[in-house]
């Protein structure tokens, strides 16, 4: 029972840490209806960041988290102009916003393979701070927790966000109807734009607990982070930013299970459960409330 009880727990820590992850790249999608190919790139740059700022500088993670913040955010709101309006108003944006985005994490996964080269790295598990967290009679990783609790915080600031200030509100009114939106006199691209930049912030953060909660990260570690996160989107559901805490709590449950009694499988997780919820429920465990948001 032990055992069961603290894949459990465990499960729910590292459910929230993926619900992290996810959540820039769902945040996107329900905004501006693009798939942010990139997304996983965009983590792993955060996670890379995280790594030299500590092992060069010996800056702080947190502080390295502040300054990606910034950085991010400029770069995601600049991105936005540069490239998404150009898409939004082609005949299929969702078909050329896949095949955009999936170029631009080719070309970070290069340069990014050209300045870190292949090896994988990873920061020691103190870097986050020392944390005794006992639960069942069992101990947990202080940076599995402090991963935990910074998740919980920065879900919990987008949810204030969409719900409780005016630009949020412009925001899910855009999520609902982009065009009715601008009708009622949103700017819908200065709105646009800055969601973007919050959705790579995301990334930013989640990318500098990676390292703590995945262990060794590389370049082409991009890849598997966008696959995992879009499993998350679309178990919770596709264009609901707030569904993808359930997501991210089932996969994570599921994966620690699967890790903790059948390891062999672990990895084919994201795969099954994408397409389990795909033939039984197309639009995701709250689908249903994504139309309402």
């Amino acid at each position: 029972m032990s055992t069961f009880l603290f894949a459990v727990v465990s499960g729910i820590l590292f459910g929230v840490f993926f619900s992290l992850m996810a959540i820039g790249l769902n945040f996107a999608f329900g905004v501006m209806k693009i798939v942010n190919l990139a997304h996983g790139d965009f983590v792993m740059l955060g996670a890379f960041g995280a790594y030299y700022a500590l092992s060069t500088f010996g800056i702080n993670p947190f502080a390295t988290m502040i300054m990606e913040i910034v950085v991010f955010l400029v770069v995601g709101v600049g991105l936005y102009y540069g490239i998404i309006p150009r898409l939004l108003r082609s005949d299929d944006p969702e078909m050329l916003s896949l095949i955009l985005f999936f170029g631009i994490s080719q070309v970070i996964e290069a340069l990014a393979t050209l300045a870190f080269g292949t090896n994988p790295v990873t920061l020691p598990t103190n870097a986050l701070g020392q944390l005794s967290f006992q639960l069942f009679g069992q101990a947990f990783e202080s940076s599995w927790v402090i991963s935990f609790l910074v998740s919980v915080v920065a879900i919990g600031l987008l949810y204030v966000y969409l719900y409780k200030t005016k630009m949020g509100i412009a925001t899910r009114a855009i999520m609902a109807n982009r065009d009715e939106a601008a009708a009622s006199g949103i700017d819908v691209n200065r709105i646009s734009a800055i969601a973007f930049g919050i959705a790579l912030v995301l990334a930013a953060i989640a990318g500098t607990l990676t390292p703590f909660m995945l262990g060794g990260i590389y370049p082409s570690v991009g890849v598997n982070l966008t696959i995992t996160s879009f499993s998350i989107i679309v178990i919770g559901s596709l264009g609901n930013p707030i569904g993808t805490v359930v997501g991210g709590l089932v996969y994570g449950l599921s994966l620690l299970l699967m890790q903790t009694y059948l390891s062999s499988w672990a990895n084919m997780v994201p795969y099954v459960l994408l397409i389990l919820i795909l033939l039984i429920k197309p639009s995701g465990l709250l689908g249903k409330g994504a139309r309402n948001a």
